[in-house]
């Protein structure tokens, strides 16, 4: 009798533990959504605002959740911040990296950086990198680590770039590799804010102001149809 009783309840337990499993996959995926929501609108807000002016609830409600959502899933400020700067290094690799990688060629892949950060800071996110590090200059704080580690990274992958196209010879002798590659990234940074919401142009304006400072003349294969 016990035996049968087993048996019995074990089809019953399978399909319970089966519902479950059926459950946590769903669950799982929209925390995943959730959290990527809030993520992209805390990295909108910050780009805005800064860190010192931004508002949580605001962030939350531009993501079309509720403050409760958001602490569900972030302890404060800070560890939003650093949860939304992984989320734009992430996605910035995924969507621009990937494309600059790709090139084989030095100059080709820095226009190709250029073009894919002018569509990526389509989000409302351009601001946000500059505002951190002007924000926590100087300051001995978790966000601003951050930031500065982001930004020298970025800075070596475009070294390295300026480098292997002056062994090349694509990019023209001048003034030291670092100084070329910093100039780089601000020419580029500052094209993308300045021109915020004035798409193509800001694609378009962005690979000029680089090729401008690598010292190089923008032929018709090096752009793409649309620029033509």
């Amino acid at each position: 009798m016990h035996v049968r009783k087993q048996a019995m309840a074990d089809p019953d337990a399978s399909g319970g533990r089966s519902a479950a499993a059926g459950r946590r996959p769903r669950q799982a995926e929209r925390s995943a959504q959730t959290r990527a929501a809030l993520l992209e609108s805390a990295a909108r807000g910050l780009s805005r605002y800064g860190y010192g002016n931004l508002v949580l609830e605001q962030v939350a409600a531009e993501a079309g959740y509720t403050r409760g959502a958001l602490y569900h899933q972030f302890k404060g400020k800070q560890d939003l911040t650093l949860a939304a700067l992984d989320w734009v290094l992430d996605t910035w690799q995924r969507e621009v990296g990937v494309f600059v990688e790709r090139e084989r060629e030095p100059v080709a892949a820095l226009l190709a950086m250029a073009r894919g950060h002018a569509v990526f800071c389509r989000r409302d996110v351009a601001r946000m990198a500059i505002a951190l590090r002007l924000e926590f200059s100087g300051q001995d704080h978790p966000v601003g680590h951050a930031v500065e580690r982001s930004y020298d990274a970025l800075v070596t992958d475009c070294l390295r770039l300026v480098e292997a196209g002056r062994a090349t010879g694509t990019i023209p002798p001048g003034p030291p590799a670092r100084a070329l590659a910093l100039a780089f990234v601000g020419a580029l940074e500052g094209a993308v804010v300045s021109l915020a919401g004035q798409a193509p142009y800001d694609e378009v304006l962005a690979e000029r102001a680089v090729a401008g400072v690598l010292g190089i003349h923008l032929t018709a294969p090096e752009r793409t149809e649309e620029h033509k």
